[in-house]
């Protein structure tokens, strides 16, 4: 992903931009895009998860605590309904090679878009490493019967875990090693890669889980029997076009390189999506930014607001030049691997971080002074995040340099 876009190469002309989008513009239709504004809110799981084009799901606990942020009173039982019983949010490995929770209606066209790319990538890799390891001299041949033996144990609709599978499954067993000699080396377990592949590929899905909300023990089924029929095909070039409207739609105004980097995929995609789609280029505080035709009327101001994010939340990880929201702070909320820890946001700007102390109770870590009115809306957000989760505790999968500094601290 290292390869930057020029913007004057997009297939979109920069003469003609149309109009100046501030930082306060985009923090205002953030506020109400994303449902986090109080006035804005969600009614429900599914509809914030499409607000958002899919929900991070890489951290279990992320996609619960993104969802509480935009439907008032949701539940845990919410989401597991929508999740596990009416199947109308569906786990799936797609851009970046992360797992998110997606509508159930836009698994076809993510599928096209970026899951088949994560796929092809996963399984060459995977065939590399076995035949470097003298595993299977046939990578390739090995990896289609592993495959089709995970599919006859899950057929007529079955679930199991990767345990299971890896017990009754021979071509499932053995491991790669990395690092030898190194203090940080071992092995891999090639059964996981193989329902990496497999999931990657649209042929298994993370069905029920084992464990509790916040922790991730999936049983695996295949999508066929999970959704009632496999994922419907959709023309690559199409899908990618309507995958980038959903993100402008959603996060737009962004950048090439924002759009770039979300998508996981390459320079050329997103020139021929965006030309495709008729996008409009606008100034970003004179870098060249990109709207959908229509969508070009000013957002109306909203009233300051408050909010508590989790780890990973998909408004933190949505683009990736974030200096308009995140300011001088990123050193102290993504690590080195560019994951976001828990964050706490002020009228569209992070402002800080959070973590729950041994008692359970969230606790702010404030990066700057927002003054006595924002310090109080905070804390009363704070509150409700602590009454939530009654008890639970959640440690970010990813934790910030700042949460890491806290905790050695005893902060």
């Amino acid at each position: 992903m290292g390869d930057k876009i020029d913007e004057r190469d997009t297939g979109v002309c920069e003469d003609a931009v149309v109009l100046s989008i501030d930082a306060a513009e985009r923090r205002a239709r953030l506020a109400r895009r994303h449902r986090l504004h109080p006035d804005a809110r969600a009614a429900d799981v599914e509809s914030a998860t499409a607000a958002m084009v899919c929900l991070h799901a890489t951290d279990p606990a992320t996609v619960y605590m993104s969802a509480w942020a935009r439907v008032d009173g949701m539940t845990v039982q919410d989401l597991e309904q929508a999740l596990y019983v009416d199947r109308s949010l569906v786990k799936h490995l797609a851009m970046r090679r992360t797992l998110f929770v997606f509508p159930r209606e836009a698994l076809p066209v993510v599928q096209a878009a970026a899951s088949d790319r994560v796929a092809a990538a996963e399984s060459r890799r995977l065939v590399r490493d076995v035949e470097k390891a003298g595993l299977f001299t046939e990578g390739d041949r090995w990896l289609r019967q592993a495959g089709d033996a995970v599919l006859t144990a899950l057929a007529d609709g079955r679930e199991a875990s990767a345990s299971q599978l890896r017990k009754e499954i021979a071509l499932l067993q053995g491991a790669t090693t990395y690092g030898v000699g190194k203090s940080w080396g071992g092995q891999v377990p090639v059964g996981p890669r193989v329902l990496t592949v497999l999931s990657a590929g649209g042929r298994v899905v993370r069905a029920t889980n084992e464990a509790g909300w916040a922790v991730s023990r999936p049983r695996w089924a295949t999508f066929a029997s999970w959704l009632g029929h496999e994922i419907a095909r959709v023309e690559e070039r199409q899908a990618r076009a309507r995958l980038v409207h959903d993100w402008l739609r959603a996060f737009g105004p962004g950048t090439a390189q924002d759009i770039k980097w979300w998508l996981g995929s390459t320079v050329a995609a997103v020139r021929t999506a965006l030309a495709d789609l008729d996008a409009v280029v606008v100034d970003l505080d004179g870098r060249p930014g990109y709207l959908l035709p229509d969508d070009l009327e000013r957002t109306e101001p909203v009233e300051p607001w408050a909010a508590l994010l989790p780890g990973l939340d998909p408004t933190t990880m949505g683009w990736v030049e974030r200096g308009w929201y995140l300011g001088g702070h990123k050193s102290e909320v993504f690590d080195s691997n560019g994951n976001a820890g828990p964050t706490v946001w002020w009228d569209g700007r992070i402002v800080g971080g959070w973590h729950q102390d041994p008692a359970g109770e969230v606790v702010l870590d404030l990066l700057e002074d927002v003054g006595a009115e924002a310090t109080g809306a905070l804390e009363l957000e704070s509150q409700r995040l602590t009454g939530w989760l009654a008890g639970a505790k959640v440690p970010p999968r990813f934790p910030s340099p700042l949460s890491k500094r806290l905790r050695v601290g005893g902060g």
